[in-house]
This record gives C-alpha cells, structure tokens and sequence, in this order.
C-alpha cells in the first residue's frame, strides 16, 4: 500500500523513505486513520519537520491522493477548480443532495475541502437517540439560568448520539417547537439548537442523523442541512466566536498571494537569435513572486483574553490547511518586549532580533487586547513595534476589545497610534486584509 508515496514526496523535496511508510502502516493498524482527513494529518506530522515544509507536502499530497496538481505558485481553490477530481466529485455531490440549491463555485469548493479535511471523532461511545427524544421535554423554557445539564461546559466530543431512527419528519417538527422556546446561544447540550453537544439539531457536535443548522458542520453525519440564515445569522460586527469563525476565515481568504508565471523574456530571446545567426526562438523566463507568508503573535497570557486565543488558533489552522504557504505562531503575555515565544506556555523564548531578520513580505497579525498597566508599556516595547513596522510591509493588531472601550484604555491608544489596529471581528479582519492587499 502507499508504495510510490515516498517517491512522489521526494520529488517535493521531502524527506521519505522506507521508514515513512512503516510509521504511516502502523498508524492505520492503530485505527488512527479513517478518513482521508486523517491520514493528512498523521503523514504530515511524519513528513513536516519544519513549518516550510508544509506547502510542498499540501501539494505533494493533492498529487498523489487526489490527482490535483497545484502549480507553481497556484491558489489551492484555482486547482482545485480546473481538476477532473472536483468535477466527478460535484457530479457526485449534486446526485447526493439533490434537493440543494445552486451553490457558487466557492461555496462547492468549500464543501469539497471540508469532506478532503475531514477528520473522524474519537467515539468512545454511541448513545441511542431515540431514549434521548423520549426523555427530552420539547416545552422546556430557555431560562437565564443553565437549564440544560451540560450546557456550557467546554469538553471533548468523546460520545455520539444516534438519532437514525426517527424520522426526518418528526425531528423537524420537535426542532420547531424547541426553536419557539430558545432566545439564546447554547452548547454543549442535548436539547436546544446549538453547538458541539449531541442535541439532533445544530451544527459541530456529534448527532448521527440530525439536523445541521448553520456552521460547516462536526461529524458529517447530519441527515439534513439548513442554512437559513433565520436560525444562525453571521454578525460580521460581533467579536470572533463559534458562529462567526466561518465568515471570518472567509475574510482572511481574501488575501491576495501572487503566483509564479511565465514571460517573454525579450533580451533573452534578442541575445540567444543573434547567436542563432537570426533564428529568432522565443525564450521564457519565470518570475516567482513571493509565495504568502503570515506571522501571527497571540496575547495568550491573561484571563481576558483566554476565550480567544483557541479560536484564532483555530482560525489560522484552518487557513494554513487549506493554503500552500508559511504560517508561523508566536506567543506573548499583554506585551512584546524583546522576544516571544514559539510555544503556547511560553516557554520556548524567540528574541525579535531573529524575527526581524526575516522577510520583509511577511503579513503580520497581532492578538491581543492591549490592555495593560502603562509601565507595561516601556520603552523596549516601544521601540520593538516600531522596528516590527518599519521592517514589514503589512502589520494589523485584532483587538477583541470592542472598539467603543478603545479610547478610554491609555495602553490601547498608544499601540493603535504606532500600528493599523482592528477589531478582532469578521469585518475587522477583512478591512485588515482589503488596507493589507492595498499596501501590497
């Protein structure tokens, strides 16, 4: 199985051999590999050592499990798109889910990437549905208090509930009475629409045979999708949350990479004719612009900012999988002074010195709310974030801080003044992004 794979990275410049196809072998006899979503997961911990490694290892595997080549310098999406894959996959698709509307070419190219990326949950065990119906109470009312035993709590989905023997019929007339009674946002439950719980109506939870509504879904084991935007409207204004996170990927998305392509190299093909006593061949010559690079500094050291930092985590993870190019994450705690660190517990110290000797095409995002004491903010600091933006073309600060408390934080005042700064929010993103390609 897999034989010509060490070949095939190899021709991408990675390093594979024998030894790699052993390690991916007992990983699949360890049940750790189900879904194609899986298995680029656990080859790309054995083959990426190094954060550059990434984008020859998405292509190399595009290639070699999909048949979808990316050219060099290419979009992911625009391969994607031009691949005889993706058109038998659309066919397929379309078969599957007859009674869905016209979707745009992203929206199609979307819903591919999120079946090639997807990963299997680990189940420890399937609850029966059918006894979780019978013992909810449909009239339950959505108090100010936690009325769901398991509501809010933050958890690894590590059960499932199977909801296969009821019909679709019935979930969707409970779903309606259950929606007359919520007036607000739940997870983590069995009962209400909500998120990551096993509640037969939602989305990114664990419901064999229920209902999605709103998000890009958990499991893939919904019976049914609606996308009404009645039961989950997308705030592009709200801070960046479980609800919005699509819309502010999407946002990030909008970055422009320029791409790698072939010109006329006009002395090139004048000098080789002469030479040629007059034969006139037209020599192309390859301009390789630079590929998208993105550093990214995550305030993860106080309690203000502990709702955030897993999300935007996740939010750049999701770009980096689904993007041929350089993502690197580094930590700071309200400041950065000298250095920052290469590791959440901010153990593992990265003096700037050596980030500022990178690339000055690097797109730079900071998190952080920039709440501090103001002796916080010394001089060091200071004088770091000036050198950050004298040296890089593009930087953006995201603040979950909503923008109204901006003005009366002294801290948040004299970063925004030194650096472009944003709210950390769906729309907030995306003028970072549109002020970001206008720089460019």
């Amino acid at each position: 199985m897999f034989e010509t794979l060490p070949a095939t990275l190899r021709s991408y410049g990675l390093a594979a051999d024998v030894r790699t196809l052993l390690l991916l072998q007992k990983a699949i006899a360890r049940d750790l590999v189900k879904t194609l979503g899986d298995l680029f997961l656990v080859l790309k911990g054995i083959v990426v050592t190094d954060p550059k490694l990434l984008g020859p290892f998405t292509k190399a595997y595009y290639a070699y499990f999909l048949n979808i080549d990316i050219e060099n310098g290419e979009q992911l999406d625009d391969a994607i798109e031009r691949s005889e894959t993706f058109r038998a996959w659309r066919e397929d698709y379309h078969t599957r889910r007859p009674d869905e509307g016209e979707l745009s070419m992203e929206e199609m190219i979307s819903k591919f990437l999120d079946e090639v990326h997807l990963t299997s949950y680990d189940i420890k065990k399937v609850l029966s549905g059918k006894e979780i119906w019978d013992k909810d109470d449909p009239d339950k009312l959505d108090d100010d208090g936690s009325s769901d035993g398991e509501e809010g709590r933050a958890r690894p989905l590590d059960r499932m509930a199977d909801y296969s023997d009821l019909s679709l019929e019935e979930l969707l007339e409970r779903m309606e009475k259950v929606l007359q009674q919520q007036n607000r946002k739940h997870s983590g439950g069995s009962h209400w629409l909500g998120t990551g719980g096993i509640s037969p109506y939602g989305h990114g939870g664990a419901a064999k045979g229920g209902v999605r509504v709103g998000g890009s879904g958990g499991g893939k084991m919904a019976r049914r999708v609606l996308g009404d935007k009645n039961f989950f409207p997308v705030d592009m204004d709200k801070i960046i949350n479980d609800d919005n996170v699509d819309a502010a990927l999407a946002s990030l998305k909008g970055i422009t990479e320029a791409s790698a392509h072939d010109r006329l190299d006009v002395p090139g093909t004048i000098q080789e004719g002469l030479k040629r006593g007059g034969l006139f061949l037209p020599e192309m010559k390859s301009i390789e612009q630079q590929k998208l690079q993105i550093l990214l500094f995550i305030d993860n050291g106080g309690y203000s900012m502990a709702p955030y930092v897993m999300l935007v985590r996740e939010l750049f993870k999701k770009m980096k999988t689904r993007f041929a190019h350089d993502l690197e994450t580094y930590y700071f705690h309200n400041t950065i002074y000298d250095r920052v660190f290469s590791d959440a517990r901010r153990s593992k110290p990265v003096f700037i010195e050596k980030i500022l000797a990178k690339n000055p095409d690097y797109r730079v995002f900071i998190i952080g709310d920039a709440s501090m004491a103001p002796y916080e903010l010394n001089k060091l600091s200071l004088r770091t974030y000036k050198k950050i933006k004298d040296k890089f073309k593009t930087v953006a600060w995201l603040n979950p801080e909503p923008r109204r408390y901006w003005i009366h934080t002294f801290t948040i005042n004299i970063i925004n003044r030194m650096l472009e700064m944003y709210p950390l929010t769906p729309r907030g993103i995306e003028n970072a992004v549109r002020d970001m390609n206008r720089q460019k």
